[in-house]
């Protein structure tokens, strides 16, 4: 049977380790999602809510653990990590307020002598695939909406966070949701592969990479089952003229550089009107070197490592290619020992004399790195906003609110901010366009993809 390791980004220990599920186990847990779902379904709304909120709180119950988890799993400081708690249980109960209204059927107008509705039926079997970044906030976003839809969900967490798929599932069960509702499977991609296109599994949620996304779409093609996919970003944001500058700095520069820059919709371009830009850049510079690089358990650690080794060398890869190519790096890496190549610490970094032509202004970066460039209009900023293969979110940073909202709508982006950036409100949708993917998830609108319209029709006798 394979072993997976999950390697901390702390210390490089390994601070996990699992068997991986092999053919009898997978069919074990198709059999029993797809048997218990039956029975799933036929519960009534309300009491799926009042399960999925006592999941909720006996998840929440063990915040202390959590917290601890997540920072040796996948690095955040744990000074920070509490915030994933929270995001959790605001999107879940957001989510279970919302399922009564919107899973009701659809009422139609007076017609003598029919009565006419259209109901929401579950999809039957989900699986969810998740991501290491934000592993419970992202989880939540569709683990919970499936099950209120009456959906049985199986929950394959990426192999740096296995614990939080675990945990979630272990709250399920005090709550007293049936075993086989909501299950997990540590398994290989090539497994993963294999039960997306197993008939049985009617929706896979998938947030990841393009090319992670694209075998989705590969291993479930031809099944016209739904999918929905958050593929990331290179999100953008405009610092207009007018601003409060320091407003704005310290809003985007968060946006930038929270979790290490490990954030799907964390700003990686900024742009800034040219009357500004020079003010604006000492600012954030200085919003910078104030961030703490250090151990992430320590609780004074404002920034802790990336990932792994790898993704922390692949952005000092983007940023030396970018200085070769005329840009000009504001932060010393020198000065952050801890910083050196084969380590997962990365120091943060700000560029300018940047442009379009240069990878760390068009391939998502993932880390503590952004770039800032000068303009000298709001046309020239939103033509360069758009100039990406993605379209995840966008930010417009202005004190004229009409006007912010003008150029908000004209940016390709499934969520538009002004004033804030990197933030997931769950009773927005939450969609992308471009290569950063298909689908909604949360909100209302969220539950029309985890359920299938049936029609009654009902000629009066």
């Amino acid at each position: 049977m394979a072993i997976q390791q999950t390697l901390s980004p702390v210390d490089g220990s390994v601070y996990v380790e699992r068997e991986q599920a092999d053919a009898e186990q997978i069919e074990r847990t198709l059999a029993l999602a797809t048997d218990a779902q039956k029975r799933w379904r036929d519960v009534s709304v309300e009491q799926r809510c009042r399960l999925a909120s006592a999941m909720v709180d006996a998840f929440i119950s063990r915040r202390d653990q959590h917290v601890e988890e997540l920072c040796w799993q996948m690095g955040r400081p744990i000074a920070q990590a509490g915030g994933e708690i929270g995001g959790f249980e605001e999107r879940a109960r957001a989510m279970i307020e919302m399922a009564p209204g919107a899973l009701s059927p659809l009422r139609l107008g007076d017609k003598p002598g029919f009565t006419r509705y259209i109901r929401r039926e579950p999809l039957g079997v989900s699986l969810i695939v998740a991501p290491w970044n934000f592993p419970y906030m992202t989880a939540v976003n569709a683990v919970i909406p499936a099950l209120l839809a009456g959906n049985a969900v199986i929950l394959k967490h990426s192999a740096q966070t296995p614990l939080c798929a675990e945990r979630m599932v272990e709250a399920a069960r005090e709550a007293g949701i049936e075993e086989g509702v909501f299950q997990f499977l540590h398994m290989s991609h090539a497994d993963a592969e294999q039960v997306m296109g197993d008939p049985r599994i009617a929706h896979v949620s998938f947030t990841g990479s393009v090319a992670g996304g694209r075998t989705v779409e590969q291993a479930t093609a031809g099944r016209f089952i739904a999918t929905a996919l958050e593929l990331g970003g290179k999100d953008a944001a405009y610092v207009r003229g007018d601003v409060d500058l320091d407003s704005a700095v310290d809003g985007v520069m968060d946006g930038a550089f929270f979790n290490s820059g490990q954030s799907c919709c964390g700003i990686e371009r900024i742009y800034v009107e040219r009357a500004i830009f020079d003010d604006f850049v000492a600012r954030a510079v200085a919003w910078l070197k104030q961030l703490k690089l250090g151990n992430p358990t320590d609780p004074v650690t404002t920034l802790g490592p990336v990932v792994k080794p790898a993704a922390a060398d692949f952005v000092r890869g983007q940023v030396e290619a970018a200085v070769a190519a005329g840009a000009r790096a504001w932060i010393d890496p020198g000065e952050y020992p801890l910083s050196r190549p084969g380590s997962a610490y990365l120091a943060p970094q700000l560029l300018t004399d940047v442009d379009h032509s240069m990878a760390v202004m068009q391939e998502e970066s993932f880390g503590p790195v952004v770039a800032v460039m000068p303009v000298d209009s709001d046309d020239e900023a939103i033509a360069l906003m758009n100039d990406s293969a993605f379209g995840l979110t966008g930010a417009i940073f202005t004190r004229d609110l009409e006007a912010g909202e003008a150029l908000a709508a004209r940016l390709d982006v499934g969520t538009a901010f002004v004033n804030r950036c990197d933030y997931l409100d769950p009773e927005l949708a939450w969609t992308g366009v471009k290569l950063s993917g298909r689908g909604c998830s949360l909100s209302r609108l969220g539950f029309d993809s985890l359920t299938r319209p049936k029609s009654f029709h009902l000629k009066h006798p």
